[in-house]
């Protein structure tokens, strides 16, 4: 059976009752109902076939649009073959006053009767809605004469709900009794399955099939013109699913058999349905907008389309329709399945084909015309500035106030919610509106950070350097030139950077002297990305400051005190009272980034890491993150520091990028640093090694970010057996930070791991040499970790007697951080003692006390493992159990898989037969994972968590799920008393335990 006769039957078993009932002498109109595409006229041909079949004649005729103005058209072609028509119909129209019995109607249905009385008729009419005024009178006449004649009258008409209203039916005016109304439904989508299947002739899977049935939507028409097109191009063993796009089907059957099908609806409907899938398209494109709508977060009426009633409104204004007829024509075709119900009840089409079919005709600016009808609709009822936005990027340049600001609205909200490419989509679009230079330069700075910084697109550059040329106010002017410096100087182009600054600060800043130190400060800042550079600004930096530190400003005499930190000039506790004055004083809001960025990276320095934390969310929340500034880069490195500094391993490596090289970004950044040997802690030595191999370091850039890197490989390379490599690397990183007049061993401890190495490869005098001058510095700045790590290694090169001494006294150091004497309170020692002589690191009594921070345990547990083998190796076995055990279990705790196995291989060295570590319980909880769980268990969301602590939610579910496990629970509510239990609990935690996703 043909496509169009699948499902007809029914309707082909009541022609044949009529026809029967019609040669008895009883005639009646049959008329056979049914939207576009339903197949009505293969049904009539086959009723026409059926009863030619059974003696019957059949007189047909097909209307079309062509003869609406043609009187008795239709009538025509039904008795055109028969004898006597000529003289029936006559050549001219009857004059007026013509007695009905007489005229033209007349003798037409006299001749009907006489081909009657031959033989019994069939009279088959399709789509009698096009039939001409004069032809429906006649078949309405005709209808009430033939119950007593052997004449069938089976007409086909349109009846679908359009919407400009239709005019009456055939049947409108007759009685029910003469008629036989039947409407053909689409085709069930089991039939219209079992149809593909058996066109292609093969086994084909069933999303592939069902791609089909909902392309079609039960429409005869379409499904066929589909298949027409598909040919034999069906998958035969993966599934595929069907294109979407119209573009890629041939001949083009389905594209015109959806534009035949608008035509057949009407110019309003067909407007109407344009303007519904471009919406659609709209919505699709903008799903995070969509989402935001259907959970209740949007504004207006349930966002971008809200309820039904107001998708009928929205569509009735973008097609200029009567909004009172599109709810109706929304349901109906959602009843013939052409649309379907989507997210939020919202009707859409069927299949995403359908939907481009249906635009696929619609000229381009007609369409464009459409999305500002949208846009200005969607504005008028308060929807979100996104949604109203989604319009405008396919509409035309608008040139009015209203679409600037709503573009930048929606681009301001996507930033907010870290959406990159949405924002970047609004900016790009609001270019096109006219608007003040001033104002273009804000959005130019906008647009290139951002461009820049997502996918460092060359448009970026060029689009921050036309932002600095524009006119506009002096702090804009700023902003965009500090963009556009540290673009460059992140491209290696730092001598560019800096004379862009100043080119500014020359030209246009007079009168501006807080502006202009914000210019000296962002210059200085930027000089790191260049050895030579970098001396030479803070060498201005330093003379100036030092003639008069006003004109430094606050932040430039913070940027000293950083370089002093570094340059081995100064302690912890000296630079962290300078810090603390200078943020006690006012600060310029365009400069404050710029000191609380340097505070917070000293700070972290210092072992002030709460400290530090909450000066980075300052930092981090006075920061535009669009706009391409030096210190927000600045300020997760710190955050990043931070968390390496804890030994807040699982935070690290859940970082964005920090497992992989970026996209375009060949070098190094410090978060994939410390992911590195964040792996090789936690055991991951082949995954660290693809991460290593991922960057290719034979040209790099010279940055901070290298430094670490190196650093970072070095670890990597000692952990997995090769120290001269490692040695190499840590050299090499030694040799950049030298050139930076870094010498401290605040940044990278590079002196005291290429000792390490060298006592790998045998060479005792060298690491003596460099652990030696590493202690020297450390004790300059005076805290424990670097203090403590100073001496183990200087311990360990040592050896001997001497040796345990200086390991004792690393632990003593360390330990009293790690067990939390002074932690929370950085002013509680006097600064006499902070500022120790760099000799008193060697005395017994322990004379050096670093400032108060935060557990050590880090460097604390390599420490517990060096007194351990320094133990061992005098025959103190006993205590170096002790100190072993005590490594490994605080190695469990940090969950680090490295020095833990260390810790045990050197008590297996030492006699023991196994460490004792606590694996669950709150005493195996990781510093993060601790506050983490703490924050939770006072009833806090993941969120606010997250918020709180400036982490990525997936990083607070990483610990939470880690806590879970360890403290062997499932829900939150069980956090409070789970964290006051000192030991492990029970038993693990049964299936799906989690961080509570919903919280």
């Amino acid at each position: 059976m043909s496509v169009a006769l699948r499902e007809r039957r029914e309707e082909l078993e009541l022609v044949a009752a009529e026809a029967e009932r019609a040669r008895a002498g009883s005639g009646r109109l049959v008329l056979l109902r049914g939207a576009t595409g339903t197949g009505r006229t293969a049904l009539l041909e086959a009723a026409a076939e059926q009863a030619e079949a059974a003696g019957m004649r059949v007189l047909r005729a097909r209307c079309s649009p062509d003869q609406t103005s043609v009187p008795f058209g239709a009538v025509f072609q039904l008795l055109a073959h028969g004898p006597g028509f000529d003289s029936a119909a006559g050549e001219e129209l009857d004059p007026p006053g013509t007695p009905p019995h007489r005229g033209r109607s007349a003798r037409l249905w006299h001749l009907l009767r006489s081909y009657a009385d031959d033989a019994p008729l069939l009279v088959a009419v399709d789509d009698v809605h096009l039939a001409d005024e004069s032809s429906r009178r006649w078949l309405v006449e005709a209808v009430r004469r033939i119950d007593r004649l052997p004449v069938l009258l089976v007409v086909t008409e349109r009846s679908q709900y359009d919407i400009d209203p239709p005019a009456d039916g055939l049947a409108h005016t007759l009685s029910p009794a003469l008629v036989r109304t039947r409407t053909v439904a689409p085709l069930s989508a089991g039939s219209a399955a079992e149809l593909v299947r058996s066109a292609l002739g093969r086994p084909v899977p069933a999303e592939w099939v069902d791609d089909c049935v909902r392309a079609g939507a039960g429409s005869p028409l379409l499904l066929r013109a589909l298949l027409d097109d598909l040919g034999g191009s069906a998958p035969e063993v993966a599934p595929a699913a069907l294109p979407d796009s119209c573009a890629a089907l041939y001949p083009g059957s389905y594209a015109a058999a959806v534009s035949w099908w608008l035509d057949s609806a009407g110019p309003t409907t067909t407007e109407v349905a344009r303007a519904l899938a471009a919406l659609e398209v709209a919505g699709d494109e903008d799903g995070e907008a969509d989402k935001k709508g259907e959970d209740g977060d949007g504004d207006g009426e349930g966002g971008r389309g809200g309820h039904a009633d107001a998708d009928a409104g929205l569509l009735a204004r973008t097609a200029g329709a009567d909004p009172a007829r599109v709810p109706g024509w929304l349901t109906a075709m959602t009843g013939l399945g052409l649309l379907r119900p989507g997210p939020g009840g919202r009707p859409r089409y069927a299949h995403p084909l359908l939907r481009d079919a249906v635009l696929s005709s619609w000229p381009g600016a007609l369409r464009q015309a459409a999305h500002q009808r949208a846009a200005e609709a969607m504005l008028r009822r308060g929807d979100r500035a996104e949604a109203v936005a989604g319009q405008l990027l396919r509409s035309a340049p608008v040139g009015e106030a209203w679409a600037t600001g709503v573009l930048l609205d929606a681009a301001d909200m996507a930033v907010r919610d870290d959406r990159s490419d949405d924002a970047l989509a609004f900016l790009r679009r609001v270019l096109d509106e006219p608007m003040p230079a001033a104002r273009r330069s804000v959005v130019l700075t906008e647009l290139g950070s951002l461009e820049y910084a997502t996918v460092r697109s060359t448009a970026g550059i060029p689009r921050l350097a036309e932002a600095v040329r524009l006119p506009g106010l002096p702090r804009d002017r700023v902003r965009a030139a500090v963009a556009l410096g540290t673009a460059l100087a992140r491209r290696g182009e730092a001598r560019t950077a800096i004379d862009v600054l100043r080119g500014l600060e020359s030209e246009h800043l007079t009168g501006h002297p807080d502006l202009v130190r914000t210019v000296q400060t962002a210059s200085a800042l930027l000089s790191d990305h260049d050895p030579g550079i970098r001396q030479e600004v803070y060498r201005w930096l330093r003379e100036t400051a030092e003639r008069s530190p006003r004109l430094v400003g606050t932040a430039g005499q913070a940027l000293l005190v950083r370089y002093e930190s570094t340059a081995g000039l100064t302690s912890a506790a000296s630079a962290m009272r300078r810090i603390r004055a200078l943020l006690a004083q006012p600060a310029d809001p365009l400069a404050e980034g710029f000191l609380l960025g340097t505070a917070a990276a000293v700070a972290q320095w210092a072992d002030q890491l709460d400290e530090a934390e909450r000066l980075v969310r300052r930092g981090l929340t006075g920061q535009r993150p669009s706009l391409l500034h030096p210190m927000h880069l600045a300020l997760q490195n710190v955050r990043v520091d931070i968390a390496a500094a804890r030994g807040a391993y699982a935070e690290l490596l859940a970082e964005p990028g920090a497992l992989s090289p970026a996209p375009g970004r060949p070098d190094p950044a410090n978060a994939q640093a410390h992911a590195l040997i964040a792996l090789v802690e936690t055991g991951r030595t082949e995954e660290a090694t693809r991460l290593a191999d991922g960057f290719d370091l034979q040209n790099p850039h010279n940055s901070w970010e290298l430094n670490r890197f190196l650093y970072a490989r070095g670890v990597l390379r000692a952990a997995t057996g090769d120290p001269a490599g490692a040695l190499g690397d840590f050299l090499e990183c030694g040799r950049h930070q030298s050139a930076r007049d870094v010498v401290s061993p605040v940044v990278t401890p590079w002196r005291t791991a290429s000792a390490e190495c060298h006592l790998a490869l045998g060479r005792p005098r060298q690491a003596l040499a460099l652990a030696e001058e590493e202690l020297r510095l450390a004790t300059v700045w005076n805290t424990p970790r670097v203090l403590g790590r100073a001496l183990r290694v200087l311990g360990t090169a040592t050896g001997g007697r001497r040796g345990l001494e200086l390991t004792d006294r690393a632990v003593r150091v360390l330990r009293q951080e790690a067990d939390g004497a002074s932690a929370g309170t950085p002013d509680a020692t006097p600064d006499a003692t902070l500022d120790a002589a760099p000799e008193e690191a060697y005395d017994d009594g322990g004379g050096i006390v670093a400032p108060g921070g935060e557990p050590v345990d880090t460097e604390l547990i390599p420490a517990l493992i060096a007194q351990g083998r320094r133990l061992t190796a005098v025959g103190e076995r006993a205590r170096a159990r002790e100190s072993l055990r005590e490594a490994a279990e605080r190695a469990e705790r940090l969950g680090a898989v490295r020095m833990r196995a260390t810790a045990e291989a050197a008590l297996r060295e030492g006699g023991a037969r196994r460490a004792a570590t606590a694996r669950t319980g709150s005493g195996s909880l990781t510093a993060s994972e601790r506050r983490i769980a703490e924050l939770a268990a006072q009833s806090r969301t993941n969120m606010e968590i997250a918020e709180l602590l400036h982490l990525a939610r997936r990083t607070v579910e990483t610990h939470l799920t880690s806590a879970y496990r360890k403290l062997g629970i499932r829900r939150r509510a069980e956090l409070g008393a789970a964290l006051t239990d000192a030991g492990p609990r029970s038993g693990p935690p049964g299936p799906g335990t989690g961080p509570d996703r919903d919280r």
